[in-house]
């Protein structure tokens, strides 16, 4: 009975990971249309609220976009191999000392919940977010990476993606965005059911204005890290 359990559970464990690789290398060249927070999303609403997203490729969306969500949220992204040590070590201090909760989740962690899983925390989803964000962090570039999230972050109540967030927030496209409507945007991700990019409340404002500061920091925007002898 045993054998046979352990034989049962060990051809799942199989199959899981042989349909997971397949199913990140599909995305690896194939558009994300729907994502299971998506549907989620659409469930709780009853469907009284529609999902906006409109899939672009990365080249139509503005770089000043690129640049506010790495500076708003994941500032080491070109740097580091899908996880953040450090910010998770801050964020686990801070927490412990019961400061204000943070996460430490960088923009490959934050894809994998996504475009593959759930948004609810639980130790199970925290492990296969894991396991997910070093698939897509071996087997597709930074390039893609952010051209997913871009396009299925959410950024509003139904607004899923850089393009539908433009053109509900700015009446424009993703490719048209300003620095400022960038930084409007990704000062609303932490929690973009609640907060609003226009009109910015105060809080978002003074967020707004701290990520134009770190895009001016920043210094050239590059998804390519430079070589150790080019520093």
């Amino acid at each position: 009975m045993i054998k046979k359990l352990f034989k049962f559970l060990f051809k799942t464990l199989l199959w899981f990971v042989l349909l997971s690789v397949l199913w990140v290398l599909l995305y690896k060249y194939v558009p994300v249309y729907y994502t299971p927070l998506m549907a989620i999303r659409s469930y709780e609403n009853k469907e009284t609220i529609g999902t906006k997203h409109e899939w672009v490729p990365l080249s139509k969306i503005s770089e000043e976009l690129q640049l506010a969500v790495i500076c708003a949220e994941d500032q080491n992204f070109v740097k580091h191999n899908g996880f953040d040590l450090k910010s998770i070590e801050k964020a686990y201090k801070s927490n412990k000392n019961g400061k204000k909760l943070r996460g430490g989740s960088t923009i490959s962690q934050q894809t994998a919940k996504n475009v593959f899983l759930w948004p609810e925390r639980s130790w199970l989803r925290k492990g296969l977010e894991t396991y997910f964000t070093f698939l897509i962090e071996t087997s597709w570039s930074k390039e893609r990476i952010l051209e997913v999230y871009l396009n299925s972050i959410e950024m509003g109540e139904g607004v899923y993606g850089a393009e539908a967030a433009a053109n509900y927030w700015f009446n424009t496209s993703a490719r048209n965005l300003q620095k400022y409507e960038a930084a409007a945007l990704a000062a609303i991700l932490p929690n973009p059911r609640k907060y609003k990019a226009a009109p910015a409340s105060a809080y978002i404002q003074k967020r707004k204005e701290w990520i134009v500061r770190q895009m001016r920091f920043y210094g050239t925007f590059t998804l390519v890290e430079p070589k150790e002898n080019d520093r």
